[in-house]
């Protein structure tokens, strides 16, 4: 058996393509997970990098102190639990707009999923971050055990986070500026994650070799244009990685 006592479970993807929807329905339905949301280790509000049109940047790997969030995922590999003095500003935001989940298939996974009560696993910890497995954070990327990515078109995730009436920072509140999603949040999205995808074509075709080479599952089409899809896709992975833990 390895030597950890958590599974590493990340979700990553573009802003408001369903991470945290998704880590959440997970944690409902698995017997012994819990959440750590990336967005949790921002650095504080006086230290965000400013983009270049002037505003401040949230979605880009400087806004992330990347040090605490990485000692925070060793600590939960160790330990299988978070941090004791971890406290989270981001299930104080809303998630956007509610999506419909058949509730039968809920059902169905968290039936399935309580055999794992009695087996000798350790709890899983789902992560959700815009940015998990970019290529300059590999020493924080290879610490997860399995690796889901949510894509999205642009106007997707436009016309989602649009829909949100900001966020919850660590010293205040943060509203998106008009036309921040096609200035700041997708270009960065597209700037560190070109390399997943055919000729760096973001709302493309995965580049399947490069995501096996690094153990990246990501959602087929099927399972992007609905979270009861999503939900069967991602735990089916995550089931197997706790067979693969138990034996």
């Amino acid at each position: 058996m390895p030597s950890q006592n958590a599974i590493l479970v990340g979700i990553s993807g573009p802003s408001s393509s369903g991470k945290t929807t998704l880590a959440r329905l997970l944690r409902d339905v698995l017997p012994n997970a819990f959440i750590l949301h990336e967005d949790d280790f921002y650095k504080p509000d006086a230290s965000i990098p400013q983009h270049a049109t002037g505003v401040a940047d949230w979605d880009c790997l400087d806004a992330l102190d990347l040090s605490a969030f990485e000692s925070a995922l060793r600590h939960i590999k160790q330990h299988g639990l978070p941090p004791s003095d971890l406290v989270s500003k981001e299930d104080k935001n809303s998630i956007g707009q509610q999506v419909d989940v058949d509730h039968a298939v809920i059902d169905d996974l968290t039936w399935k999923a309580s055999r794992w009560m009695f087996q000798n696993v350790p709890p899983v910890a789902i992560i959700d971050g815009f940015l998990l497995y970019s290529e300059e954070m590999e020493g924080i990327r290879e610490l997860f055990d399995v690796k889901l990515f949510l894509k999205t078109e642009f106007e997707t995730a436009r016309r989602r986070r649009e829909a949100r009436s900001g966020y919850v920072t660590l010293q205040g509140f943060w509203e998106d500026p008009p036309n921040y999603v096609q200035n700041v949040v997708w270009p960065n999205y597209k700037q560190d994650h070109a390399f997943m995808f055919k000729g760096g074509d973001v709302e493309g075709e995965y580049n399947d070799e490069k995501l096996k080479e690094l153990g990246i599952s990501g959602t087929s089409s099927e399972a992007q244009q609905s979270m009861t899809k999503c939900l069967e896709w991602a735990y089916g992975i995550v089931e197997e990685a706790l067979g693969n833990f138990k034996e």
